[in-house]
Parts: C-alpha cells; structure tokens; sequence
C-alpha cells in the first residue's frame, strides 16, 4: 500500500448517476459480548471512471470530498458480472417451439347406451 487511505471491497447496486455508483459493503463479525455473528451492510456512493456495471466487484478507496455525498473514488474491478453475449443478428429460438410438427390423434370417447323410458321407470 503506498498511503494510510482506507480501502473497502463491495458490490456495485446502482451505476445510475454520471460518473458516481453506489457501492453496498457488508460486514461480518463476531459480537464481542454476545459471541454472535453479526451481519452488517451499508451503501457509500463512489466515483467512478472505470465503467462499472451493477453487479461488479470492487475496490474503493477513502478520498477527499467530491461533492456533497461522494467520499470515495473507484479504484479497481475486481470481478465483472459475465452477462451471455446474443447476437443481434441472428434471431433467439424458443424454447417451446418444436422444428417439426407432431400430430397426434385423440383417444375416441367411449360410446354411452340410450336408456329407454320403460329402464327409468321400472
């Protein structure tokens, strides 16, 4: 490390603004009384010229003040959320289409006796 700036590692859950991201970073640790594991979470807003997708992995690190809210700068990706590349060419196939008809033929109803009037009153 070359300075005493604080880094954190968070995923990004919005890149809506220019150039700013929000970054949620969570925390686990034991409870010092308690012996609990307690689970921690908050979101920083950070700025961000790299390009980060929602989803990202990164690394943030402690800055002097950007604007009202943004505290810290993004320093590096560490992972990238893989998103299936489609072509826009080439047309998506559903799922639920079948490249050849099947016909089928449906079973035939069983045939029911008339009852006459003479069975219903006797």
């Amino acid at each position: 490390m070359k300075n005493k700036r604080r880094r954190l590692t968070g995923v990004v859950t919005s890149n809506k603004m220019q150039k700013t991201v929000v970054v949620m970073i969570s925390r686990t640790y034991q409870h010092p009384l308690y012996r609990k594991v307690v689970h921690t979470q908050h979101t920083v807003k950070a700025h961000d010229e790299l390009g980060c997708e929602v989803g990202d992995t990164v690394q943030i690190v402690e800055s002097r003040p950007i604007s009202a809210q943004t505290r810290f700068v993004v320093e590096s990706i560490v992972r990238r959320t893989v998103e299936p590349e489609v072509m826009a060419d080439e047309p998506v196939a559903d799922s639920y289409q079948l490249d050849e008809t099947i016909e089928t033929e449906a079973p035939e109803a069983p045939e029911v006796a008339e009852v006459t009037e003479e069975e219903q009153g006797a």
